[in-house]
């Protein structure tokens, strides 16, 4: 043996060695990858039907919003014809404010009239009633003084 195989062998010995102190970290690292893989595995088994009931979950959010958007759509029908018929109620609410107003001013200078004459004529009846009671009362006032004189005079 020359020289130059006692070097490879001291070199592949090296090597030997270095693959050993080597194997040991590494079947270590294969223990802990063994153990992520399986926590990995754990957690997609426990994640997968939570997944799935989240998926039923939002379905039924989905079913239930579409059922409100429809109830919104027939609301939102209603109150455009509610608006309609706000809108002639306002009309007619109008018209009949200018109907009445047209009609008082018709009949408001007649009744105007009419309303003057008979507080003139109340006028005018107090007036004779008064003009009858003061006459009455002047005849009974002359009566009592004549009869004064005629019975100072006797």
């Amino acid at each position: 043996m020359d020289g130059g195989e006692v070097a490879w062998l001291v070199v592949a010995g090296a090597f030997l060695m270095l693959v050993l102190v080597l194997a040991v970290p590494i079947l270590r690292l294969r223990k802990t990858i063994d153990a992520a893989t399986n926590a990995i595995n754990d957690l997609n088994d426990r994640t997968a039907p939570i997944l799935a009931n989240a998926n039923t979950t939002i379905e039924g959010v989905n079913v239930a919003l579409s059922q409100v958007h429809t109830s919104l759509d027939g609301v939102n029908i209603q109150l455009a014809k509610i608006d309609t018929m706000t809108g002639h109620a306002q009309n007619v609410t109008a018209n009949v404010a200018n109907l009445a107003t047209v009609v008082s001013a018709a009949a408001a200078n007649p009744l105007v009239k009419v309303a003057a004459f008979g507080y003139g004529v109340r006028r005018a009846a107090a007036a004779r009633r008064h003009a009858e009671d003061e006459r009455e009362v002047r005849t009974t006032l002359k009566q009592q003084r004549r009869a004064a004189k005629k019975a100072a005079t006797r």
